[in-house]
């Protein structure tokens, strides 16, 4: 178990993280979620090892291992870390980078040699390698090269395993084919896992929870679902699920109605309360069913229309706001400067 208890990381004036608390279960899951320069990175070099908190304490399995006046390097540490840029070494073969943290490993080292092979083999039957043992990171493809490196750094058994953006690299195929791999390690082995990522798709697919951060702070922590369908601020609304803010007000705890529409009234379908304060109504894409026009709904202007196979895209202005829209394929088509009306269906 990994404990943060008011973790604080501060360049002169600049605060990367402030005040942060969170608390890490054995063998989950857990997705940092967030836009470049959030803290994300930041929070994953400090479970690290690699910089010490200005303020706080972090602790791992009880044992106090970075505070303001205590840091734990990271060989004394038993973690082990995937990089956005695999850090492989050019002159050893894929087998000899599955040898080295068994060899040099602080808390994973195996001296027996006839274990170090069995060990090795069998990790890198794990990760769907075996038979490229023998090549070189030159001779291997960017998905392979990531095998590699997730190949050494489950090789020691790590109680902890930190990827920093590890698929950001690879093609959209790739990544969905290395979020199965993840997952299925993880459930094989067990291990702790703190996955950063931009990506929220990455995080909603993989996590038992996410945590998501914007300017040093947490925003919310919760498990993918809860997320997506009840986010506690507009920063989560928006950032998980890219939803669409109605300003508005609620003129009761259940009625919203939308600015600009006096005759049109949404009812409450689960809204948080913290939201309901900010007079607002959150509406993802999907959410929406765009038709003619009609005087009981919003209705605004097609900007953009973009087709996506069985999905149609769309930019609608309503008044000054522009609103995102995901309509089925098989439904009418509309094009830009079409008038249309907007029906939120639930």
């Amino acid at each position: 178990m990994i404990q943060l208890h008011e973790i604080s990381k501060h360049y002169n004036e600049c605060k990367a993280l402030d005040n942060t608390n969170l608390q890490l279960k054995e063998k989950e899951f857990i997705a940092i979620l967030g836009p470049s320069g959030c803290g994300k990175t930041t929070l994953l070099k400090l479970l690290a090892g690699f910089m010490q908190p200005t303020k706080g304490q972090i602790l791992l399995d009880g044992q106090l291992i970075a505070s303001e006046k205590t840091l734990v390097p990271p060989e004394k540490r038993n973690i082990s870390m995937v990089f956005q840029s695999h850090a492989l070494w050019p002159h050893m073969t894929v087998e000899e980078h599955i040898y080295f943290p068994l060899k040099h490993h602080h808390f994973g080292r195996v001296v027996d040699k006839a274990k170090q092979s069995t060990l090795v083999t069998e990790v890198l039957e794990m990760v769907g390698l075996e038979k490229l043992r023998n090549r070189f990171p030159a001779e291997l493809s960017g998905g392979q090269r990531q095998r590699v490196s997730l190949a050494r750094a489950i090789a020691p058994k790590p109680s902890l395993l930190l990827m920093d953006e590890p698929l950001s690299a690879l093609d959209a195929e790739l990544r969905m084919e290395m979020r199965k791999e993840i997952q299925r390690i993880h459930q094989q082995l067990g291990t702790t896992i703190v996955f950063v990522t931009h990506d929220q798709g990455e995080a909603l697919a993989m996590a038992d929870r996410i945590v998501v951060m914007n300017h040093g702070e947490i925003e919310q922590v919760d498990a993918p679902e809860n997320l997506y369908t009840r986010p506690k601020s507009i920063f989560v609304s928006t950032f998980v699920g890219k939803s669409n803010i109605i300003s508005g007000k609620w003129v009761t705890k259940d009625t919203f109605i939308p600015e600009h529409f006096p005759s049109v009234i949404w009812k409450d379908f689960g809204i948080p309360e913290e939201l309901k304060q900010q007079q607002v109504y959150p509406v993802r894409p999907e959410q929406w069913k765009i038709e003619d026009l009609h005087p009981d709904e919003i209705h605004g202007k097609v900007l953009f229309s973009q087709f996506q196979g069985n999905e149609i895209h769309y930019s609608i202005l309503v008044n000054n706001t522009t609103i995102s829209v995901t309509a089925s394929a098989l439904h009418k088509r509309y094009h830009p400067a079409d008038k249309v009306s907007l029906k939120i269906q639930v």
